[in-house]
């Protein structure tokens, strides 16, 4: 396979922190020999493990770009062991448009992989995380949020995995995160996903749902930022003395534990209209309770269809925008496993 045409401006091997560009050529109308320069920073200090930390996977997600460009800009090579990879905005031209997929090719990022060093800009990013940086990393994190059209309980979550170990370490990464809710999460379609490539390269992988609405809360940056920290700390990188500073205010923290088994969890719209949501994020559902209701809004005097939960559960999950068309997923109940578990690094 041929290299890939990106070009990285900082050396992932130096120590001390280096801020640079994954530099991927790009003719276009405005610029004959132009690039699209995704920014990147490397932290390393000696010998240890590997973090690699993304955000903007989806250009309408903030939590991620935040709480990463935060982190790139405060940490220090004295405060970890090992090297910190941060890209803050993965999908640089998706995030640039403030879209879920790119503008240049239509591309979701998180269903292009592995890639494809000669495919199109999308395939190229794909391929550069698939054959480049995964292979440096040992912990992997990958900041998520509902974009545009979903909103989410704040969770930290991972897939069920065939290796038992594996599955193991993921989840305990997870819990180290500290969301206020780890999810066991089901993926309908997990062929293209980031999660999958990371998953089969064996690495530590945790990712996220931490709001939506195309925009972030004083809360939801809180819990990213927060939640970075803890995976650093539990994957060994983050020094004693800066673990020990940052968490010498905190509280004592606790995750609900929340599982998706399988796709009786989805509620699927089968109409175009006005949404009406029955329940609000974090509340209780029941089986056979009327979840949501859909409005025909081309005419009055007609009863809205309603929407029945096909498991009792907690609402994870929730359409975004007023209006609903045929194919969204409305609403997404998870079970609950266990509440009040202890968040420890």
């Amino acid at each position: 396979m041929r290299a890939s045409p990106i070009q990285p401006t900082v050396d992932f091997n130096a120590g001390g922190e280096q801020h640079g560009f994954l530099k991927l050529p790009h003719s276009h109308d405005t610029s004959a020999w132009g690039a699209e320069m995704i920014p990147v920073t490397v932290i390393r200090n000696g010998d240890g493990p590997t973090a690699l930390l993304t955000g903007g996977n989806h250009g309408d997600e903030y939590e991620g770009p935040i709480a990463l460009s935060k982190l790139a800009a405060t940490l220090k090579a004295k405060d970890v062991k090992g090297r910190v990879i941060i890209v803050p905005f993965m999908n640089f031209p998706a995030f640039r448009a403030g879209s879920r997929t790119s503008p240049i090719d239509r591309g979701n990022l998180n269903r292009s992989f592995p890639g494809k060093p000669d495919g199109t800009i999308t395939e190229k990013i794909a391929d550069y995380f698939q054959r480049y940086l995964l292979p440096l990393a040992d912990y992997v994190l990958d900041l998520h949020a509902g974009g545009r059209t979903l909103d989410f309980v704040p969770f930290a979550a991972i897939h069920l995995l065939p290796d038992a170990g594996q599955q193991a370490r993921c989840e305990a990464a997870m819990h180290a995160f500290g969301a206020p809710y780890s999810m066991r999460m089901l993926e309908l379609d997990s062929v293209g996903l980031y999660d999958t490539a990371v998953e089969e390269a064996g690495k530590v992988f945790v990712s996220t749902e931490l709001g939506g609405g195309g925009t972030a809360t004083v809360q939801s940056v809180a819990v990213a930022e927060q939640g970075v920290r803890g995976f650093l700390q539990h994957a060994g990188i983050l020094g004693q003395d800066e673990a020990m500073r940052q968490t010498r205010h905190e509280t004592p923290r606790t995750t609900t534990l929340l599982d998706m088994p399988d796709s009786t969890c989805f509620t699927t719209s089968e109409h175009d209209g006005l949404l009406e949501l029955c329940k609000d994020l974090g509340e209780s559902v029941e089986s056979g309770e009327v979840i949501a209701r859909i409005y025909d809004a081309s005419r009055t005097g007609v009863a809205p269809v309603e929407y029945r939960a096909r498991r009792s559960g907690l609402l994870a999950a929730r359409h975004f925008p007023g209006l609903v068309r045929i194919g969204d997923t409305v609403a997404v109940v998870a079970d609950v496993v266990e509440r009040g578990i202890p968040v420890t690094v």
